[in-house]
């Protein structure tokens, strides 16, 4: 009988789907394996809890192997626990990032979970196969745990017989990916295109940097290696040829996306595959983090289905020094922003909040420098101390007096068939020897306000008209910020629900979370969306969903009060406002609702806003005045229900279902959200851009 392997790369359902992307990784490692072994090795892939939860109860396997990230900790382990209860026998290898690098951790964490009996710590194909040759050389069951405690197996952390950590080679990488056959060409993911996940696509891996908050920043991984071209063209037209209906995006997982020159290569297929399959819509990746040029060049042909990130964490010098991270020209990535516009791209900037020798001050700084380079997002991630990273040496935690706490991760827990509560969590800093906790969570305030305000499109006609009164921009969030108590009502209350779920998320231990989400009525507040939730996407969906309207006019007559400061305040200016204030309002007009295609409000326009706004065009409001008013209706067309409804209904109706939906829109900037002005006259009706 051939060798049952079981290999997962799970997600939690549980109140919508977690994480969408395909469990490419271990289709890699069944793709290799099943290369050198053939019809001795049976492999089935997992990605969703419920199936493997019953699978291991009623037909356990011979070999388990599952992924290791943060958010499938827990449940993986879970997985293990009740594997060996119905085939103790079975051999239990984990693999993935969420390890530690240095000895004595790893050591505490092999100590810790017991029922893992080995680890692969990076790259899993040839450590993984290593394992599946040994249990296939023997010759009974009892042999099996003899063989792989006998002696250490070249790219894996195992135990001996005496239980004590072993290990030769721990990193073992293949420098030509092509020896890893397609799990997509060989029709291992062809059960995952369900309509729900979403396809992913690896074109090379490792990274050139050495950024210590990062799990990619080890040395190790340092070399980048690539499948080639030929093979990754071959997987864009399967995928095409098999993605449902339903499904728009597409995930890239390479760390640099559109850094080297073949990734122009790159571009230009899926460009094509774009217009023979109007797939994919929206293109989710890691843009590199040097070489924009070569970036913009690359994406340009991809119709604006592909934002640039600019991931630059912190753009204070010693803030970067201290992250190792001064090896990447931050002032390269802001200076290629005229570039960036003139391709129609949209930009994403992300930033990190608490990290060493990061103050209040610089952080306020880097927001406001990021807004003057006109980002049209503005990512705040809070720092996590993530194992696998240099940061989370015990050292470096000593060194930066970094204080912590740990927090639910957003939709990622279950109930399993054993009746166990499931609940995933991560430590991030919370404060340090350089930032109070009373200053962090003001500046998570001001990072939702700002994540909020400049979300592309909506509000770009407000930004640009303060500009041209010489008005900072950051200045408009800074006092939304300061004057909240001033806003409407719902604004005022969204704001301080924020505040409340940004300190109410963090617990003292991962004990003191897990314990008291183990009670039934704790647990409900994560089915119900009241714990549990990605903070800053959960009020930002609460915002768009349920008070848009306020919200705007508080960006509103936050500004106009800003205009009236200036020295050249009057009527003709005030007349220009309104025009703008009312087009901002036409477009964030209820984009949520049941009945959005029904509700399309009208405004009269004094000047042709649709122009100006044109990013060819760089004269001012003056000269776009016209000479008989025009009246604009906001619509939404079919496509952008067709897109949201889709999203929905993968997701769901909650505000947790709504907030993941908002995270997928927003990969292109929110472009398929927001109103369409068009022009009404004579009982026409047109898109005003197209008239010019």
């Amino acid at each position: 009988m051939p060798l049952k392997i079981y290999l997962g790369d799970l997600t939690y359902t549980t109140v919508t789907l977690a994480t969408e992307a395909f469990p490419l990784n271990v289709g890699y490692i069944a793709s290799y394996c099943k290369k050198l072994f053939g019809n001795d090795v049976e492999i089935t892939l997992f990605k969703y809890i419920d199936k493997i939860d019953k699978a291991v109860n009623e037909n356990p396997p011979d070999i388990l192997g599952l992924s290791n990230y943060c958010w499938s900790h827990n449940v993986s382990y879970e997985i293990f626990k009740m594997c060996k209860k119905t085939n103790p026998n079975v051999v239990t290898i984990w693999g993935g990032p969420n390890f530690p690098i240095d000895f004595p951790s790893q050591k505490k964490f092999m100590e810790r979970y017991k029922e893992v009996d080995i680890y692969v710590p990076t790259e899993g194909e040839t450590g993984f196969s290593n394992v599946v040759k040994k249990v296939l050389e023997s010759n009974s069951v009892d042999e099996v745990k003899q063989q792989i405690t006998r002696s250490p197996i070249d790219g894996c952390i195992s135990r001996n017989e005496q239980g004590q950590i072993q290990f030769t080679v721990p990193t073992v990488r293949i420098s030509s990916l092509d020896e890893i056959t397609s799990p997509y060409l060989n029709g291992m993911m062809d059960k995952f295109f369900d309509g729900k996940l979403t396809p992913m696509l690896q074109t090379n891996r490792g990274c050139p940097f050495h950024c210590t908050f990062c799990t990619d920043g080890r040395d190790e991984v340092n070399k980048v290696n690539s499948f080639s071209i030929k093979r990754v063209q071959s997987e864009i037209q399967y995928i095409a040829e098999h993605v449902p209906k339903n499904t728009h995006s597409l995930h890239i997982s390479d760390l640099n996306f559109g850094m080297y020159p073949r990734d122009i290569e790159i571009c230009e297929s899926l460009a094509k595959i774009q217009e023979k399959f109007d797939y994919p819509k929206y293109i989710k990746c890691t843009t590199g983090k040097n070489q924009k040029n070569k970036i913009i060049k690359a994406i340009k042909r991809l119709n604006s289905s592909l934002r640039v990130t600019m991931s630059v964490q912190s753009l204070d010098p010693d803030v970067l020094n201290n992250i190792r991270r001064d090896n990447i020209s931050v002032d390269h990535m802001l200076a290629l922003y005229p570039a960036i516009k003139e391709a129609e791209l949209q930009t994403t900037s992300e930033v990190i909040l608490g990290l060493p020798g990061e103050t209040y001050t610089n952080h306020v700084q880097t927001l406001r420098d990021l807004v003057r380079a006109k980002m049209d997002e503005i990512m705040v991630h809070t720092c996590m101390l993530l194992d696998g990273s240099e940061m989370n040496l015990p050292a470096e935690r000593k060194k930066w007096g970094m204080k912590t706490k740990f927090r639910a991760l957003q939709r990622d827990f279950t109930e399993l068939s054993s009746g166990k509560k499931v609940i995933e969590y991560e430590e991030v800093v919370i404060g340090s020897n350089t930032m109070t906790f009373e200053e962090y969570i003001n500046l998570r305030i001001l990072a939702f306000i700002i994540f909020v305000t400049n979300m592309g499109v909506v509000f770009d006609a407000i930004q640009k008209f303060l500009r041209e009164q010489d008005v900072d921009v950051f200045e408009l969030y800074y006092r939304m910020f300061t004057n909240k108590k001033n806003s409407p009502g719902k604004t005022q209350k969204v704001i301080e629900q924020f505040k409340q779920a940004t300190i109410d998320e963090l617990w003292d231990s991962p004990q003191k979370l897990l314990e008291n989400f183990q009670k039934d009525s704790e647990y409900k507040k994560l089915l119900d969306g009241e714990a549990g939730t990605n903070v800053i996407y959960h009020y930002k969906a609460v915002v768009i969903s349920e008070c848009m309207d306020d919200w705007t006019e508080h960006v509103i007559e936050t500004a106009q009060m800003l205009i009236k400061n200036s020295n050249n305040y009057n009527d003709e200016l005030e007349n220009k406002f309104e025009s703008v204030a009312n087009y901002c309002r036409g477009l964030s007009f209820n984009v949520f609702g049941q009945d959005r295609l029904d509700t399309n409000p009208e405004y009269e326009f004094g000047y042709d806003i649709p122009s100006w706004l044109s990013p060819k065009n760089d004269l001012k409001l003056n000269n776009f005045k016209l000479a008989t008013k025009l009246k604009i209706s906001f619509q939404l067309d079919n496509e952008q229900y067709k897109v949201v409804q889709d999203n929905i209904d993968i997701y769901g109706h909650s505000r947790v279902g709504k907030s993941k939906t908002l995270k997928m829109l927003f990969s292109d900037g929110g472009q398929k959200l927001w109103r369409h002005p068009l022009v009404t006259s004579n009982q026409t009706t047109y898109l005003c851009w197209d008239d010019k």
